[in-house]
């Protein structure tokens, strides 16, 4: 069991049933104090280790603006900046505006579903927990290990962005990539091993120049739409709709089978570029107070899909025709960020030395991707590890909090990101594409069967939504529809390689890899350690909950003396981001 060490001395109830009964699991009789609550200190709330779990622990330093921020953050990567274009070349503007927002009302529903369990129990180890809990504890080490690989890919995938989106300035004949690749991952490896309040920090300015950006290019990109670029003589508005089309035929069959074919393979982009909305659901072990500030980073989930993502994909397909030599030339050569389609853009506009600019706010986006990415790794990792799924050792902590073993694992993988030095970037970019697109597919069926589970369970054992923090809008239906949409997508996201003359048998592996190695893992622990499915009576809804819940009224004790002391976000930060996020 974890403890928390607040102002006042706290009581150890042990585990709550039900009925509200008390089976404490360390000899402690209701109400009396655990001799670790007096740890000292009220400067902020930390956790301290029950022996038993010494030096495995985290810390909950990530305040309300940090998880926004990163919540926020964590969705815009080079999926959206970067891998749009392609998309749009090879799928037309309203191919990709049907696929965002489809993908976009599936990651709202995820992300809803979500929210409800993360707010019912905010633990660490992210929702690999909340598997094993509700569903079957195979499912809870398969989903584990499935996310890790996800972020031990994603990792590498930003490193081999940041060589493409530097070669704009230092071609590669130039400056080897390897070179730039080596510099990036050590600084996202000292960041990381600050520990996360310095994390946090750094990831919430980052995220916001992220945010910035992608607002000020929007805005642009309105410009643009309505013929307010140098070279413009006219707006744009919908005429590349007509001319060249709103549709582009997949690899040229006819008809309406090659638009049809269009919409789903643009389908993967959507996915790769909505990768990462989840990661809110990591957060949840050095959060503070988490059932107030996941929630409201989960509610605001719905505004950026419409914002960040349906209304620029919008906004670009009416500013850069699908067949736009631009675009066309940098999706193909894909060497820097002119495969950016808001790049061609601003070609296209004549707006002369903004192309460099928004080059290096990529820049930021990517290295902020690639941070944000290792520490995911890295406490999923240790999440394993206090569950027992990996060697005790990866769950061991610093004074920081910091898993110093599981960073360093996670860290040493990432360089497989030199192999773009030798494979070229690009191909390599695109392989990674395929397999942390069908891992993150697996971990959002995986959240979805785990909520329609969480469902089940508190219904059987009583819990009304009237006790939970957050209630998805969507129910056990909008997450079940939501399942057999991500099956859908998981099983045929791929289908291009079965066209044509030749087998892409590459691409195959790389696209499919994820789904048997799933499957492995789930029955093979079933086999090994001879797990159950969970019934939904005797789902574990309880177990830990009288911490939480203790640590929650800590945590309202401590905002409301911070606000009575002035103490608080600068209004700066209030009368900006903070009211906009």
């Amino acid at each position: 069991m974890v403890f928390w060490k607040s102002k006042q001395p706290t009581v150890v109830t042990g585990r709550i049933s039900p009925n509200g009964s008390s089976d404490n699991e360390k000899g402690l009789t209701p109400g009396q104090q655990h001799p670790y609550d007096n740890y000292g200190g009220d400067a902020e709330i930390a956790r301290v280790s029950d022996p038993a779990e010494s030096g495995q622990s985290l810390h909950r330093d990530l305040t309300a603006r940090q998880v926004s921020m990163i919540a926020i953050g964590g969705a815009i990567g080079t999926g959206l900046i970067i891998g749009t274009g392609t998309a749009l070349a090879t799928a037309g503007p309203a191919s990709i505006l049907i696929s965002y927002c489809l993908v976009g009302v599936l990651v709202y529903v995820v992300m809803a579903a979500l929210g409800e369990m993360a707010t019912w129990m905010p633990v660490a180890g992210g929702f690999a927990n909340y598997a094993a809990r509700y569903v079957d504890p195979a499912l809870g080490f398969s989903l584990g290990y499935t996310y890790w690989f996800k972020y031990i890919i994603t990792t590498p995938n930003q490193l081999t962005a940041a060589a493409i989106v530097i070669s704009y300035w230092v071609p590669a004949e130039t400056v080897n990539p390897g070179v730039f690749i080596a510099i990036f991952l050590v600084v996202i490896i000292v960041i990381n091993f600050l520990g996360v309040k310095y994390f946090g920090e750094m990831e919430f300015w980052l995220s916001s120049v992220k945010v910035l950006t992608l607002c000020g290019v929007i805005i642009l990109t309105l410009i643009l739409a309505c013929g307010g670029g140098p070279a413009q003589t006219s707006a744009p508005g919908f005429k590349s709709w007509s001319n060249p089309g709103a549709f582009a035929s997949y690899k040229g069959i006819p008809g309406t089978l090659g638009k049809f074919l269009a919409v789903w393979a643009s389908m993967v982009t959507a996915v790769f570029a909505f990768l990462g909305t989840e990661l809110v659901g990591v957060t949840v072990g050095e959060a503070q107070n988490p059932r107030r500030n996941i929630p409201r980073a989960i509610k605001l989930t719905f505004w950026r899909i419409l914002v960040f993502y349906i209304f620029s994909v919008l906004l670009i397909g009416m500013v850069v025709p699908y067949n736009a030599p631009q675009l066309l030339s940098a999706t193909k050569q894909a060497s820097n960020a002119n495969a950016s389609p808001f790049v061609a853009a601003i070609i296209i506009a004549g707006i002369p030395t903004l192309p460099a600019i928004l080059n290096a706010c990529i820049l930021i986006f990517v290295f902020s991707a690639a941070n944000s990415d290792l520490y995911i790794a890295s406490r999923t990792l240790h999440g394993l590890a206090i569950k027992g799924h990996a060697p005790a050792i990866f769950a061991k902590t610093n004074s920081r909090g910091v898993p110093v073993y599981a960073l360093g694992l996670s860290s040493l993988i990432c360089c497989i990101a030199f192999l773009s030095v030798s494979s070229g970037s690009r191909t390599v970019f695109l392989y990674f594409v395929n397999l942390v697109s069908i891992f993150g597919l697996l971990t959002w069926i995986s959240i979805l069967v785990s909520h329609i589970y969480f469902i089940r369970a508190r219904r059987a054992q009583g819990v009304p939504d009237s006790d939970l923090r957050y209630v998805s809008p969507f129910g056990l239906w909008g997450s079940a529809f939501a399942l057999i949409f991500c099956i859908i997508i998981a099983f045929t996201k791929n289908f291009g390689v079965f066209l044509g003359n030749t087998f892409d048998y590459q691409n195959f592996i790389t696209g499919y890899l994820g789904i048997p190695l799933y499957l492995i893992m789930i029955f093979g622990w079933k086999f090994a350690k001879k797990t159950k499915g969970v019934k939904p009576h005797e789902a574990d809804l309880w177990s830990g909950k009288d911490v939480i819940d203790r640590d929650e009224r800590a945590w309202i004790r401590k905002e409301a003396e911070d606000k009575a002391a002035g103490r608080g976000p600068g209004k700066l930060y209030q009368y900006t981001l903070g009211w906009l996020f």
